[in-house]
C-alpha cells in the first residue's frame, strides 16, 4: 500500500528520470528566449498549445511576486523572471528545479527554487504572492483540494491563480490501446493508476512513469471555488500533435482557469 509520502517519492524519481531523458517539459528555454522576454516579447504555456492571455497576469504586472507551482523545468519561471517578475519556482523534482537554476545562472536571472509538496506550502508565507502559475501537473497529485486551499492562503487579496489541467475524460481509455492510437473506453472516473491498473500492468505499461490521477471537474474547478476563489477566466486546449492522445481529434483535452482571491 503506497502512502502519500511514497507516492511523492515515486513521482519525484520519475520526473528526475524524465529530465535525464530530455522530456519536452523538462527542456530549459534558450538565452534568446530570455533576452526576448527582457524586451517584453514573451509568452508562457499552462497547457500544450495556447499561450496564456497577457491580461491574465493582471494590471500590476510585472511588479509581481510570482509562484511557479509544480512548474520546474526551466520554462515558465525563467521567462517570467526575465520579463520582470520576482519568481519562486516550487517543485517536487530536484532535477526539474535544477533546470531553472541552470537558466538563472546562465542568463543572470534572479530566481528562487524550493523543493516540496504542492499540497503543503508551509515553507511559504501567508499572502506572499500576487500570482501563481500552475501548469498542467495536478494529474500527479492524489488530492487537489489541499492544493487549492494552500494557493488561496499564499496569495494576496486580489491575486490570481492561473492553472492548467487535464480533462478527466482523457483518463477513460485503455492505456495499451491508447498507445496504438485507438479509442477503447475502459476506466470509470475518477481514475488513478494505483486503483485502476494491476501491479503487473503498471510494470508492463508504465515502467518508471509518474503515477497519475484524473480528478473531476468538480474538484478541479469547483475545488477552486470552494477554497474561496472567484473564477475570472477560462479556455480549452488540445495536444500539440495528433499523436498526443486519440481523443484530441474529437475534443479539447486540457483546460485552463484564472481564479482570483477576492479583495
Amino acid at each position: 500500500m503506497m502512502t502519500p509520502d511514497s507516492i511523492r517519492a515515486h513521482n519525484r524519481a520519475a520526473w528526475d528520470r524524465k529530465v535525464a531523458a530530455g522530456n519536452e517539459w523538462t527542456r530549459p528555454v534558450s538565452t534568446a528566449e530570455t533576452e526576448a522576454a527582457r524586451r517584453g516579447e514573451w509568452s508562457i504555456l499552462l497547457t500544450p498549445v495556447k499561450a496564456v492571455p497577457r491580461e491574465w497576469f493582471g494590471a500590476a504586472w510585472p511588479d509581481s511576486d510570482v509562484l511557479c507551482l509544480a512548474g520546474g523545468g526551466g520554462q515558465q519561471g525563467p521567462i517570467l523572471a526575465a520579463a520582470g517578475g520576482r519568481v519562486t519556482v516550487f517543485d517536487n523534482s530536484p532535477a526539474q528545479l535544477a533546470q531553472d537554476e541552470l537558466v538563472a545562472r546562465r542568463d543572470g536571472l534572479a530566481l528562487r527554487t524550493v523543493e516540496g509538496d504542492a499540497a503543503d506550502l508551509s515553507a511559504l508565507g501567508d499572502g506572499a504572492f500576487d500570482l501563481i502559475v500552475h501548469p498542467v501537473s495536478n494529474c500527479f497529485f492524489p488530492d487537489v483540494l489541499p492544493v487549492w486551499r494552500e494557493c488561496f492562503r499564499v496569495l494576496r487579496p486580489g491575486g490570481a491563480l492561473l492553472s492548467g489541467m487535464c480533462h478527466p475524460a482523457t483518463f477513460m481509455l485503455d492505456l495499451e490501446a491508447e498507445a496504438r492510437g485507438e479509442i477503447v473506453v475502459r476506466h470509470a472516473l475518477p481514475y488513478a493508476d494505483l486503483t485502476h491498473l494491476s501491479a503487473e500492468e503498471r510494470d508492463r505499461i508504465l515502467p518508471g512513469e509518474p503515477l497519475e490521477y484524473s480528478h473531476t471537474l468538480e474538484t478541479q474547478i469547483g475545488g477552486q471555488l470552494a477554497a474561496g476563489f472567484l473564477l475570472a477566466g477560462f479556455y480549452e486546449d488540445t495536444w500539440h500533435s495528433p499523436q498526443g492522445h486519440p481523443l484530441a481529434a474529437h475534443m479539447p483535452c486540457f483546460l485552463a482557469t484564472r481564479a482570483v482571491k477576492p479583495v
